[in-house]
């Protein structure tokens, strides 16, 4: 033999120093044929691509290994004329013999199956061959005549390498050999005399893989304490002493000779009714894939075979094949015939053939065994169709890869495989047992769309770790056929409301995947004493129940009842902490986590025992007099609204709710709303005082002890809170303080009233902390217009003449017929010249239509009278000349007219007797008030009169003079301001000789202001700022304005023009004394107010 010495280029491959080695050989000798050994199918086929690339003369290159079809492998024997290449795995080494081989071409490398027990995988690397093999292939040539063979690797590299290759017990899975040797009862595995002892881990591995399938179990008679373990050295898992015994599984397994995987799955096909099917596939498992893929017909073969395939499972697919192969068995029953469809379908005749014969002799092996210790057989499986009858096909199974039978059968291969489970990580990339990481091998039926999860019946490792015969499953099933394999952990114990009790999220995993990531299981069986708490705490505790019981019902009221106390004084420690309301509960019960449970209690001993006392949820009594001061409604006009309390800084809700119908919500003064809680009103009297500009609260100070005495002393009034405390601070420390100094935006959102205005159900229109939230627009007094309307009608009444409607009360409360209340407020009015009685939503517009109304009807009774009025009304020589500065004549005997009924008849009378009497009454009164009013307009007529003569006279002496004209002009607007268009509605017969005294003083003003000008503007000056003010306080004035401040401003007007009349027409004397000084007070009197 000749051997290639030398370097050898490292940056060559073994394929190109192959091809080189027999293109040398073909040059120096071109007789005699050569074989090459590669170590895969890859490197053959680059080997042959590379020498037809050569264009060699006169040579025939023919691949060999396992997978080629029998045809393929039968031409490496035929003689065609010229020299015979064959480019073949190490098959050609020991299997077969080649006649005319001369040359032989050894790579020293070779393709061999490793078991990795840590991974459970079997990896296929490329590995040097031994010495022995190496002899081997050189034994290949020279048979017939001295022979040539070429090693591609040193000397050095053959004399280092192992004399023979490694034994194959020592790189298979064990737990087949294990399993005999524990049935036959062997002893002691580790101390077993092998000649090629195994690994220890491989051992241990063997010991796993059977106690996964089920096959052994740990002996139940007693043994030193120092075999009982379950650890990496335990008995179970070295084989040591005693502790292991065969299930009854595991007899079954240890009878059939098959892998321990093919037997466990037949087993379990038992239970799931499929041991047909079953039998199929694990004969299936025992052979080489009958499937042939030609080099140069590979898309044909994938097309043929893609006839077979089921989208979500290899193993249906297999079941596929036989059945199609069966079924034309039956139909043609001749060998040439299935030869032929063996062939159109790239089906290898031969491994079908053996396929079965296998399952044929899995079908023998299969039937029942006999009972053991009286137990019955239905562990085992029942026998397949006997052989004589293995030509008739099984049912179709086709497309039920998810169906029921379709589940069956991948059910008894995961009993078998359970270890080889694999979640979805990428498309087809897949995290499996272990830590490993594998693809689904591309021509599995399932590539394309890969389910989350697959079993597979074998990973095996070439250029990457590849799931091969795989199937999509459901994860749940192995939870169900490894329980005892799976670790169970626990999370989030919680109290599930829907469920009635203690669950906790529990994740179960297999050999490192999680099958379950959270499922909710009651929580008692794991923890009871836990559970329990958690019951206590959430349901009880906290409520969360779907219907509590009457005892959580009166303890919640009790509770009610004593946060409500602090709310009501704003602190958070009466109310015992929900740890002792918890300790109350857990003394009185021990081992109750779900609701059915605990009903089962009750109905035995009754709920009493669970219901609380006040002095179990209290630390402490609040003093009663203190709670008096928050009460729990208040009474405002003729309404009782209620108050809520609410303690919780930051929350809208903060402080005092007070819940106003909307169809009461006219019934409330806006002023009256500071003083309704008085237990609040020392506090927001404090928070006012300290939020004051400095130039006052330093004349307050302390601040706390005038706080003290304010809310001591001062009464409780009509009036808003900053008016009373103005006018209290004033009487009581003479520290004057305007009510626009009094900041309510100081003070913090609790002692701020919340109003909340409700609809007819109670529920929240609309809510706010300003009181001018009762004044904003919307119709929310009449939530139901139509039942509103429904009810006033039922009330009023039209076409009035006399009073024959019984007394009219101040307000009344109407009721629809869906129970909704209103306050309403009854009254006259009179539309379109007719008297009706109506209701209306407000008092003051009950007031005002009732005094219209009171007013036509009290003209019905006297129309004589009335003619007679008119008639003596009539203005006659110089009055009606005095009347043009007025409108005229005729419209100022209309507004006499008027003024005089206005002030006969409009009154608010509300009941019969006193409409009567007062009928009486004012009959002789008509004449005499009319000519009252006549005279007393008279003079005021006059006056203007006056007055306007004096001004023409001057305005035509002084036409030239524009800032006389201004002058004049100026005075001109204040007298018609003095008797605009309302002048005799507005001021009553005791005023107009007021305002007739003003105008004649704005006469005397005006010619004296002629005469000495600067004198004038020098007293203007001092009236122009209380003009100012007295303006600035009426464009101030809110719609919220007290009518104590209405009138107040009123008595500042006239009490300007009295000062006018001081100060420019002394000669007429004022009615009242008036000053700078007293106009100072009355301002900041009304400063005061709000």
């Amino acid at each position: 033999p000749e051997r290639a010495g030398g370097e050898l280029d490292e940056e060559e491959t073994h394929v190109e120093l192959a091809v080189k080695a027999i293109c040398r050989i073909h040059q120096q000798n071109p007789y005699g044929d050569i074989l090459v050994f590669m170590p895969t199918e890859q490197d053959i086929r680059e080997t042959c691509d590379l020498l037809e690339g050569r264009n060699l003369s006169n040579i025939n290159i023919f691949p060999m290994y396992a997978r080629l079809s029998a045809s393929e492998q039968a031409k490496v024997f035929s003689r065609p004329p010229g020299r015979k290449i064959i480019v073949a795995t190490n098959v050609a080494e020991t299997s077969i013999t080649i006649p005319g081989i001369r040359y032989v071409v050894d790579t020293g490398l070779a393709r061999m199956s490793q078991y990795s027990p840590r991974s459970r995988t079997t990896a296929l690397p490329v590995v040097p061959i031994s010495r022995s093999s190496a002899d081997q292939r050189l034994g290949r040539c020279g048979r017939v005549e001295n022979g040539v063979c070429i090693r591609l690797y040193s000397e050095e590299d053959y004399g280092s390498r192992p004399q023979f290759t490694l034994p194959e017990i020592l790189r298979s899975n064990l737990a087949e050999v294990i399993l005999r040797m524990v049935s036959l009862g062997l002893g002691n595995i580790a101390k077993f005399p092998f000649i090629d002892r195994p690994a220890p881990n491989s051992i241990r591995d063997g010991f796993d893989l059977l106690t996964e399938l089920g096959a052994i179990e740990t002996d139940l008679t007693p043994r030193p304490p120092s075999l009982k373990g379950k650890g990496e050295n335990s008995p179970l898992r070295s084989g040591e002493g005693l502790g292991v015994g065969l299930t009854d599984k595991g007899r079954v397994m240890a009878q059939m000779p098959l892998d321990p995987r093919l037997s466990r799955m037949l087993i379990q096909s038992q239970d799931e009714g499929c041991v047909k099917e079953m039998a199929v596939i694990a004969s299936a498992l025992s052979i080489q894939d009958p499937r042939e893929r030609p080099n140069d017909k590979q898309a044909q073969a994938d097309q043929k075979h893609a006839l077979f395939h089921d989208p979500t499972s290899d193993f249906i697919t297999i079941l596929n094949i036989w059945n199609r192969y069966h079924q034309q068995l039956a139909e043609h029953k001749s060998f040439g015939k299935m030869k032929k469809f063996c062939k159109e379908h790239f089906l290898s005749f031969r491994r079908m053939r053996e396929w079965r014969d296998i399952h044929a002799q899995i079908c023998e092996i299969i039937t029942p065994a006999p009972p053991r210790n009286g137990e019955g057989s239905s562990h085992y499986p029942t026998p397949c169709p006997s052989p004589k009858r293995r030509g008739e096909a099984p049912p179709s199974i086709a497309g039920k890869g998810a169906g029921g039978l379709g589940s069956a059968i991948h059910k008894s291969v995961l009993s078998g495989f359970l270890s080889n489970i694999a979640v979805k990580k990428e498309k087809h990339i897949f995290k499996a047992t272990k830590g490993r990481e594998a693809m689904i091998f591309p021509g599995s039926a399932i590539f394309k769309n890969p389910g989350t999860w697959i079993v597979s019946a074998e990973m095996v490792e070439t250029s990457r770790l590849f799931a091969r015969t795989a199937a999509n499953i459901d994860p749940l099933w192995a939870e169900e056929l490894g329980k005892t394999q799976c670790r169970y952990s626990y999370f989030d114990p919680h109290w599930e409301r829907s469920r009635g009790e203690v669950v906790v999220n529990e994740q179960v995993s297999l050999y490192g995947l999680i099958l379950i990531a959270g499922r909710s299981v009651c929580y008692a069986h794991i923890k009871p004493e836990e559970a329990c708490d958690i019951f206590i705490r959430k349901a009880l505790v906290d409520g969360d129940i779907q219907k509590p019981f009457s005892f959580m019902e009166y303890n919640r009221a009790l509770i009610e009842s004593v946060r409500q106390m602090e709310d009501k004084i704003r602190r958070r420690d009466i109310l015992v902490s929900d740890d002792d309301i918890y300790d109350f509960y857990r003394k009185k019960l021990d081992g109750i986590s779900d609701i059915r449970t605990f009903q089962h209690l009750l109905r035995k001993k009754g709920e009493d025992f669970l219901k609380m006392t006040h002095e179990e949820l209290m630390r402490y009594q609040p003093e009663q007099n203190n709670l008096s001061l928050y009460p729990d409604k208040i009474s405002i006009g003729h309404t009782a609204l209620p108050c809520d309390y609410h303690f919780e800084p930051g929350n809208l809700k903060d402080g005092v709710t007070i819940k106003i119908p909307s169809a009461q919500i006219h019934t409330v003064q806006p002023e009256l709303l500071d003083w309704v809680v008085p237990g609040l009103l020392k506090e927001k009297i404090t928070m006012l005082l300290k939020s004051l500009p400095k130039e006052y609260r330093k004349q307050l100070v302390p601040v706390s002890q005038t706080a003290d005495i304010i809310a001591a002393d001062m009464p409780k009034s009509e009036t808003a809170l900053p008016t009373a405390l103005s006018n209290f601070i004033y009487k009581r420390f003479k520290v004057d303080i305007p009510a626009s100094a009094w900041s309510s935006d100081a003070l913090p959102d609790y002692l701020k009233l919340r109003i909340a205005i409700t609809g007819p159900k109670g529920e929240e229109i609309r809510a706010g902390r300003d009181k001018a939230i009762l004044l904003q627009g919307g119709d929310l007094r009449i939530p139901n217009s139509d039942e509103f309307e429904t009810a006033c009608k039922a009330y009023e009444k039209q076409g009035i003449t006399d009073w024959d409607f019984g007394d009219l009360p101040k307000s009344l409360i109407l009721k629809g017929k869906s129970g909704t209340k209103w306050t309403v407020f009854p009254g006259l009015s009179c539309e379109n010249n007719h008297i009706c009685l109506k209701v209306f939503q407000t008092a003051p517009e009950a007031l005002t239509a009732h005094l219209q109304g009171m007013t036509a009807l009290c003209c019905l009774y006297f129309v004589n009278e009335l003619k007679f009025l008119k008639k003596s009304l009539s203005l006659t020589g110089q009055s009606r000349d005095h009347a043009a500065c007025m409108g005229g004549a005729k419209a100022v005997e209309k507004k006499l007219y008027d003024a005089v009924i206005s002030d006969l008849f409009a009154k608010n009378i509300r009941t019969k007797a006193e409409f009567d009497a007062y009928i009486v009454s004012v009959k002789p009164l008509i004449l005499q008030k009319g000519q009252e009013r006549l005279s007393s307009i008279s003079g005021l007529m006059k006056a203007c009169f006056e007055f306007e003569k004096t001004l023409c006279g001057l305005e035509d002496s002084k036409a030239s003079n524009q800032g006389v004209m201004n002058f004049l002009s100026g005075l001109r607007a204040e007298m018609l301001r003095l008797v605009a268009e309302d002048a005799l509605q507005r001021y009553s017969p005791e005023q107009t000789p007021d305002i007739e005294r003003y105008i004649k003083a704005l006469a005397i003003r005006a010619q004296r202001g002629l005469t000495d000008f600067e004198k004038d503007r020098t007293k203007a000056a001092e009236i122009g700022p209380y003009a100012d003010k007295f303006n600035r306080l009426v464009k101030e004035m809110s719609p919220m304005a007290s009518e104590e401040k209405k009138q107040a401003i009123d008595d500042l007007f006239r009490l300007i023009e009295e000062y006018k009349v001081s100060l420019f027409a002394q000669e007429l004397k004022t009615r009242i004394p008036a000053s700078g000084k007293r106009l100072d007070q009355k301002i900041k009197e009304i400063e005061r107010m709000v």
